[in-house]
């Protein structure tokens, strides 16, 4: 299942020891440990507020990420406890090493004692506000109905702040995917391609091709009577396979860094062997290999190895229906399809990568894993 994404604008403030490294530091640890990190202001030195200090440096960050807000909470203090601050040890304003603070989630309102969001002192603090119109001016409060540009004009802090000519980097930037223009994710029936592959095109703005089994009227058909429906699901599959991939990667997108799929349509061939009697295959095959010579192939080839058992599991929890009469056979023959026919690809242009004991949708870690065997030569 993919997970729904909120969007969370995280400030970000610093007046102890190097100022600039810790606040990179805690932009690392967000992304690490809380979500993508989409966007980042201008850093600010401001003076201290409420207590006679150091001046701070001053930034937001948007992140995008599938936590909700109080877990989130739960993860900034663990990032600020990491990098030297303790708040259970402080009374009122006094510098720290670091600050981090949720300012807004979407259009969410809590109120509770240990979160409030929007951040209750929002509109009232100028090297807050600078920052956040700087990567969200036309964005609404929830409460005051006005867009943070509005509200940073009505702002009566008159703090005087100074933009510096540094900028923090972007964590996500050290994943260079875009070095590739079409990566095709591949696995077993269960194995999570497109909800990993709608989860990379959506933090690193590529064009995202999903397989259009769904539409497919053989399907259901197939799994009650795999002999009567198999030539006919498997030639349908093929038709719409070439035609998809021709329309869509022939389309530039001028707006996307790069292409990525859920499939590859060789998979047709690995499923029609499979399924198909010997007389039905060949001619299967002959029709194929007329439509492949002529097919754009990924630069590189992702396949997510699970085991039978873990995508029997997947297989159950998404519910459908149609699914649920298949056997461990019958992938465990779909795995070795798939496995010869990486044996016979160029190793720099496939990675195998084995989730089994991952769970990349509620792990941030493992999805961090996956993406880092993926980028590297």
């Amino acid at each position: 299942m993919i997970s729904t994404e909120k969007n969370y604008l995280i400030a970000l403030g610093s007046n102890v020891g190097d100022k600039f490294v810790n606040l990179q530091k805690a932009i690392d640890a967000l992304f690490e440990s809380v979500g993508t990190v989409e966007k980042i202001a201008p850093v600010y030195e401001t003076p201290a507020w409420g207590f006679e200090g150091d001046s701070f440096y001053n930034t937001v960050v948007a992140v995008s990420a599938s936590l909700p807000s109080e877990r989130v909470l739960t993860k900034l203090i663990a990032i600020e406890k990491r990098l030297g601050r303790l708040r259970n040890q402080e009374s009122g304003y006094q510098s720290r090493t670091i600050d981090l603070d949720i300012l807004l989630c979407d259009d969410e309102i809590t109120q509770l004692e240990s979160l409030q969001i929007p951040h209750p002192q929002l509109q009232n603090r100028k090297f807050v506000l600078q920052p956040l119109a700087d990567i969200a001016p036309d964005l609404l409060h929830p409460i005051l109905q006005k867009s943070i540009r509005e509200i940073l004009a009505d702002c009566e802090d008159q703090s005087v702040i100074h933009k510096l000519p540094r900028w923090l980097k972007n964590p996500k930037d050290n994943f260079l995917l875009s070095q590739y223009n079409f990566i095709s994710i591949e696995g077993n029936i269960g194995a999570g391609k497109t909800t990993l592959a709608t989860k990379i095109a959506n933090d690193f703005n590529a064009k995202l091709i999903l397989e259009r089994f769904v539409d497919n009227p053989f399907l259901p058909k197939f799994y009650k009577d795999k002999d009567r429906y198999a030539f006919a699901l498997e030639m349908s599959f093929l038709a719409d396979r070439y035609q998809q991939t021709h329309d869509d990667l022939s389309q530039l997108d001028l707006f996307k860094d790069f292409i990525i799929a859920d499939y590859d349509i060789y998979k047709s061939l690995i499923f029609a062997k499979v399924t198909l009697q010997e007389e039905e295959f060949k001619l299967y095959r002959r029709l194929f290999e007329m439509m492949y010579k002529d097919t754009k192939r990924p630069d590189l080839y992702v396949f997510l190895m699970q085991s039978p058992e873990k995508l029997l599991a997947n297989i159950k929890t998404r519910g459908r229906e149609y699914e649920q009469t298949i056997t461990p056979e019958y992938l465990e023959s779909l795995q070795k399809g798939y496995l010869d026919f990486i044996k016979n690809q160029n190793p720099e242009k496939v990675k195998i990568i084995d989730i089994s004991e991952m769970d990349f949708v509620s792990n941030r870690k493992d999805y961090l894993t996956i993406l880092t065997e993926v980028k590297d030569d």
